[in-house]
């Protein structure tokens, strides 16, 4: 799992990786060191006896946001953190590295309880540091693509190419009583997807397929940026003060839409899935639409039974298509890998949710507040890093995540 983080960062410069292109973005660098500290303080430092910090600095440098282990440096700011250096960072990576295994080598000697508190942290570390991994390409998108030379994440790679998408069809469900959530017994789970619990749904009907390009781009032909009867208040008030007039990185070139994306910029492709789109742009385009956006206990009923596949980065990031794909088929597709998906829940706690204690207690709770949950990985997601009952978290106006909708209705 460490490696693959390294093969993420492989393509890119030292000056890549010191970059933060706004407050929400955060350097390649700093996700490369956090990940490592998070091992360093929860597990090797409460656990490895004589052990000390590889750097009593780093502290304040690489926490994130766990007000309960010291103070830190501002999030803004990280981009300004020109040292330690990126081969700094990589001796501090190898050196976490040896002293994890060196505990692990050592875990006998501990106390079933304390055995069972040891690994559990190691594979929540792994988890978080697969989130990291969709962090460092979220990033860095948003990094080159400031850059006026319009540089690529990675080059040369073969896009397939899809001409036609079929037209968006409708999977029923009958609604009742059904169970969402994840069961602490079937494998690791983040706590904010637990307890598992019953929930009331009456009849609707899901897409089954995502929103398109092509489908966005009659949204705006039809100036569905410019009816505010469309738009939530502080959705209008948003898109109004940020002067948007179409998904994030889309730009026109002579009269034509292009993209760009972490392979550079290319024309938009009408059969691809729609991406960068915010929770307010999703939900005006569904009332434009004549639907709605799903409940996450709807997407999560309809895709329990989908098995988890989709264009997700594996072990050789180069491979991956690091962009939504288009598709042809028909019946239930793309539920996972293309695009995170917006729901219309806030992300709040399931019935009988409690935080763990200690510092680890934040890692979820803390953000119940002003919250939208979507649902479904995307395309820069890891492989195994995602599942039906995975609760996905951001501000409804964010939009610089690959965040993309399917639609919902009432069944008649």
């Amino acid at each position: 799992m460490r490696d693959q983080t390294e093969a993420l960062a492989a393509p890119l410069s030292a000056e890549d990786q010191a970059i933060q292109s706004m407050p929400d973005v955060s350097p390649t660098k700093w996700h490369r060191a956090h990940t490592t500290w998070f091992f360093e303080t929860f597990v090797v430092l409460p656990h490895l006896p004589d052990a000390e910090p590889h750097d009593p600095a780093f502290g304040f440098l690489f926490n994130s946001y766990y007000e309960t282990v010291g103070a830190r440096h501002p999030r803004p700011q990280r981009g300004l953190i020109s040292r330690p250096s990126c081969s700094e960072v990589a001796d501090y990576r190898v050196a976490v590295d040896r002293r994890v295994a060196e505990l692990l080598d050592r875990i006998d000697e501990f106390d079933d309880t304390t055995q069972e508190e040891i690994l559990g942290l190691v594979e929540l570390g792994l988890h978080h540091e697969q989130q990291h991994q969709e962090l460092i390409l979220m990033d860095i998108k948003h990094v080159l693509s400031i850059n006026p030379t319009e540089p690529a994440y990675r080059t040369g790679f073969d896009r397939l190419e899809v001409d036609t998408s079929e037209p968006a069809g409708w999977t029923s469900h009958d609604g009742g009583i059904v169970r969402i959530g994840h069961d602490a017994g079937e494998g690791f789970s983040f706590d904010n997807e637990t307890p598992r619990h019953d929930v009331l749904l009456q009849p609707f009907e899901i897409a089954d397929r995502l929103v398109t390009c092509g489908d966005w781009l009659g949204f705006m032909a039809d100036r569905g940026y410019h009816q505010p009867t469309l738009w939530l208040s502080d959705g209008w008030h948003h898109i109004c003060g940020a002067a948007w007039d179409s998904p994030g990185y889309w730009f026109a070139v002579d009269g034509e839409w292009h993209v760009f994306t972490l392979d550079g910029v290319r024309p938009v492709d009408p059969a691809e899935p729609v991406v960068h789109v915010s929770h307010y742009e999703a939900d005006a385009f569904a009332r434009w639409a004549g639907a709605r956006l799903p409940t996450e206990a709807e997407w999560e009923t309809v895709a329990a039974g989908d098995a988890v596949e989709g264009p997700l980065v594996g072990e050789d990031p180069q491979a991956a298509p690091l962009h939504p794909t288009a598709t042809s088929d028909s019946g239930l597709q793309q539920l996972y890998g293309h695009v995170w998906q917006w729901t219309s829940s806030p992300y709040v706690g399931y019935p009988g949710f409690t935080t763990a204690e200690g510092a680890v207690g934040e890692y979820n709770g803390k953000f119940m507040s002003n919250q939208i949950v979507l649902r479904g990985g995307c395309c820069a997601t890891p492989a195994g890093h995602t599942r039906p009952t995975y609760r996905n978290f951001f501000p409804p106006h964010t939009r610089w995540m690959f965040s993309g909708l399917r639609l919902a209705r009432d069944a008649a």
